[in-house]
């Protein structure tokens, strides 16, 4: 079974965790997901950083969480054949958009999922940021609208 990585930003909002799960549901009835928002090693720490009481150890633990996260989902990414993103919103999440970057570097499939109807790319000719959707098509992947055409995609690798 091929393994994704699925790059979002819906595990930030509680309004977007339904969509994600049904995506990581569906998705996963086709290949094996790997989906950053399921590591909770660090909720509980999380939970402890807040009620220090110096700014400074705030931020020297939550640097140390920072880069863990990040090196393990540049692990995830590598360890995948393939990366599907949410492109959702005014503009591309930063982290997602960095990950497609990543992963096209990486010589990933990238395809994207935009069910927004809004207009986010640079000019009418992108569907989002243009070095974005550039990083999807070259890397062999494409931009659909629609969650059963993701799940099509995934079906294609």
């Amino acid at each position: 079974m091929k393994r994704i990585y699925m790059a979002s930003p819906l595990g930030f909002a509680a309004s977007t965790h339904h969509f994600m799960e049904e995506a990581v549901r569906r998705l996963g009835e086709v290949v094996a997901v790997e989906n950053p928002w399921d590591d909770v090693r660090f909720v509980d720490e999380f939970a402890e950083i807040e009620m220090l009481d110096t700014y400074s150890e705030r931020v020297s633990r939550l640097q140390a969480i920072n880069m863990e996260l990040g090196r393990t989902n540049a692990e995830r990414i590598d360890r995948s054949d393939a990366v599907f993103a949410m492109l959702d919103g005014v503009d591309v999440d930063s982290g997602t958009a960095a990950e497609i970057g990543y992963a096209y570097a990486q010589g990933k499939m990238v395809f994207g999922l935009r069910t927004d109807f809004r207009l986010a790319g640079d000019n009418i000719g992108a569907t989002v940021n243009l070095q974005v959707e550039y990083f999807i098509v070259s890397s062999g992947g494409r931009v659909v609208t629609s969650l059963d055409e993701f799940i099509t995609c995934a079906r294609e690798l």
